[in-house]
């Protein structure tokens, strides 16, 4: 819990004030920088004087009428409860896979989850259909199964368009503007919404006047409003609106384009033969006509003889080393007089030779000034990092795409895996030790980031041989898991009387050998055509004949069917023809094999009407790919692309993933009490921790309770 000094009601009408003045407008950009498969969100930074007038006065509105908001809110809640634990501290240890942790556990490894469990107890945790991270955090988040909570993917359709865009939020245009000239003053604000439904097992928690702090749980961008403070994570953009875009500036003349979430930009010579200039492409200025782009000048004068460079941005000055990674580094740009938006990054040199490359990391929101809501409160970020220092903001902030590009390496990857961990340990420690009752919750992303990474270094999970390629990174997953027990250890040391510790994973991972096409298998069966003389290479499906196409694939673990009156141009009857091309894809493709590898690449296609349930279930896909073990959607698929086999090997740094059956890779759960179910499911949670605080669970919940609430002493 905050400490009652931590920011008056006045200080945080104004930080609110401050905040939308220069609040984003998002714009979702289907064509634009890759998100974590396909399109981020972009935005566009947007305030003036007039809006920053209306803004402060209605602070003054609000902070006037703060007293009696919260009378009001206390004659809301209801009575106290009977709680049978008196905090709840769950750490998310995101896609911690159970036969790593078993294997490791049993060798004397993760001595802390060997205590946790023998003190409580261990289950694998049944993850979500699909086990992947938006799904199962949402899962975790409600109690309740995809098709009440509405998020089914990573990436969604657009059915007027068939566009990928993304499936938790929503994001507004504003189209109040006055014109001044080549002047845009927006008259109004963006609407940034959060599309998972169904309430927060915190939210219900608030309403019986019992406070959660909640850190960058997947699925809060923009965050909950509730009795409780949270940091939101998944999927905050960057500074430029993507879902992380990396910048290298380079000497080398030409180069192709990056296919994943980078930019190349020239560094041109200045001057000396060592002295080098580049401009920094940041978000869009949407306060003149065309909305330009803003762009700061950098300076990179290198000292050869010392081995180092000085980078020069806004004034500010840094040393840079070859390989090594900088500290944040702010990057401030002014759309006009009186306005800032401001970011963070980190730099690295990644040539000093006869060429000079430069690299410099997604430009992360800067949490003191949020140019958009990432945190509730709204100062909750700026306080963090006050206790802190600056961290990374961006969902996903570890920058896998540069490492897929060999633009940096296994070891810069490592260091900035490593120092995210850190900044999140801070915060966890920093709420824990002003936190006396309720619930904390944290969850950690480098297991899951170093799964997907530096699988290809190991065998089936076990470390490569220590004469293999990359001696140095063959362990990386076990020392990340050794790093996981750390922290376990270091929270059990702070418990006190009547504290509940749960341990816990969304997902496990497995290896990504190869990819399928599945809109190529499409293809080639008849489901799918494309335009006369297109040859199926453009991106987002662009080549595809929707009027005589009748399935497609968006998004990373579905099809879809081109059903009459709900795609734009469907042309399949809904009811029994829908059924029964369903049934003949799912016969299609169960078992389906990889017959160069003499593998089966799917275990089972399920039907979605059978998994799911709830008001949201028909905005998913018509049927979820179950991939084998070493299978997953192939890149090209991901981004809609039709053309080339429908196997092909994975070459790219990230080899190891989840979105496979879900039966596969379930996640694990450890409690310092005893686990009564004997097959837990992580829809099970929500439910689990309000009858902790001695609530009976809403019946929209569909997990029950995995403890019995007689073994617990009221607190």
């Amino acid at each position: 819990m905050l400490p009652p000094t931590a920011a008056s009601p006045a200080r945080r009408s104004v930080r609110t004030a401050a905040v939308l003045a220069a609040l984003a407008a998002l714009l979702l950009q289907p064509a634009g920088a890759a998100a974590y498969i396909g399109p981020g969100a972009g935005f566009a930074v947007l305030g003036s004087f007039a809006v920053l007038f209306v803004t402060m006065l209605l602070a003054g509105v609000s902070l006037l009428a703060w007293p009696f908001r919260m009378a009001w809110r206390a004659l809301r809640r209801r009575g106290r409860t009977r709680p049978l634990v008196r905090r709840l501290i769950i750490l998310g240890f995101d896609g911690q896979d159970p036969r790593i942790t078993e294997r490791l556990m049993a060798a004397g490894h993760m001595p802390n989850f060997t205590r946790l469990a023998a003190a409580g107890g261990y289950r694998r945790l049944r993850s979500t259909f699909p086990s992947i991270t938006p799904v199962a955090w949402s899962t975790f988040t409600t109690g309740t199964n995809p098709g009440k909570h509405n998020i089914f993917d990573f990436l969604d359709r657009d059915p007027r368009t068939y566009l990928p865009r993304l499936s938790s939020t929503e994001i507004g245009a504003v189209d109040r503007v006055l014109k001044l000239g080549r002047l845009r003053i927006p008259l109004a604000r963006p609407a940034i919404r959060l599309l998972r439904k169904s309430k927060p097992w915190w939210t219900i928690l608030g309403e019986h006047n019992i406070w959660s702090t909640v850190i960058r749980v997947p699925i809060t961008f923009p965050p909950d409003r509730f009795y409780g403070a949270q940091l939101g994570a998944m999927c905050i953009p960057d500074l430029l609106g993507t879902q992380g875009t990396f910048m290298l500036f380079s000497t080398r003349p030409g180069g192709e384009a990056f296919q994943e979430g980078g930019l190349r930009l020239p560094l041109a010579r200045s001057g000396s033969p060592d002295s080098f200039e580049g401009v920094i492409e940041g978000p869009e200025n949407s306060f003149l006509e065309g909305s330009p782009k803003m762009r700061l000048p950098l300076a990179l004068a290198l000292d050869r003889s010392a081995g180092r460079a000085l980078v020069s941005v806004n004034g500010e000055a840094a040393t840079l080393e070859p390989g090594v990674l900088s500290g944040w580094f702010r990057l401030e740009f002014r759309p006009i007089a009186g306005i800032k938006v401001a970011g963070l990054t980190r730099m690295m040199l990644t040539e000093m030779g006869e060429h000079v490359s430069l690299y410099l990391s997604p430009i992360n929101i800067e949490p003191a000034k949020p140019a958009m809501p990432i945190s509730h409160p709204g100062f909750y970020s700026a306080y963090l990092e006050k206790k802190i220092g600056p961290y990374a903001t961006l969902g996903l902030a570890e920058d896998t795409w540069a490492l897929n590009e060999k633009v940096t390496d296994d070891r810069t990857f490592w260091t900035q895996t490593a120092d995210i961990d850190r900044e999140r340990e801070a915060m966890l420690f920093a709420a824990l030790d002003t936190h006396r009752r309720g619930a904390l919750v944290t969850v950690f992303d480098a297991a899951d980031r170093v799964n997907h990474m530096y699988w290809r270094h190991t065998e089936d999970g076990h470390p490569a041989a220590p004469d293999g390629p990359d001696p140095e990174h063959a362990d990386a997953i076990e020392r990340q898991y050794r790093r996981n027990d750390e922290i376990v250890g270091r929270v059990m040391a702070r418990l006190g009387e009547g504290d509940a510790l749960w341990v816990l994973s969304d997902h496990g991972c497995t290896s990504f050998r190869r990819g399928v096409n599945l809109n190529a298998w499409l293809l080639e069966h008849g489901y799918l055509h494309l335009k006369e003389g297109a040859d199926g290479s453009a991106q987002w499906l662009q080549s595809v004949d929707w009027s005589r196409t009748r399935a497609y694939a968006v998004g990373l673990v579905g099809v879809f069917l081109n059903l009459e009156g709900r795609e734009a141009h469907g042309i399949v009857a809904p009811g029994a023809a829908a059924a029964a091309l369903k049934a003949e894809l799912k016969a299609g493709l169960d078992g389906l094999v990889d017959e160069e590898k003499a593998e089966v690449a799917v275990n089972e296609a399920f039907d979605t009407d059978l998994l799911y349930r709830g008001p949201y279930k028909g905005n998913a896909p018509d049927l979820l790919i179950g991939y084998n073990h070493g299978y997953r959607i192939s890149w090209g698929c991901a981004a809609g692309v039709v053309a080339g086999p429908i196997f092909e090997d994975n070459t790219k740094a990230w080899s190891g993933d989840h979105i496979v059956d879900p039966r596969l890779v379930p996640g694990i759960f450890l409690a310092n009490h005893p686990i009564d179910a004997a097959d837990p499911a992580i829809v099970d949670l929500a439910p689990t921790a309000l009858a902790l605080f001695g609530l009976r669970p809403p019946p929209h919940m569909d997990g029950a309770p995995v403890v019995d609430p007689a073994r617990f002493p009221n607190v």
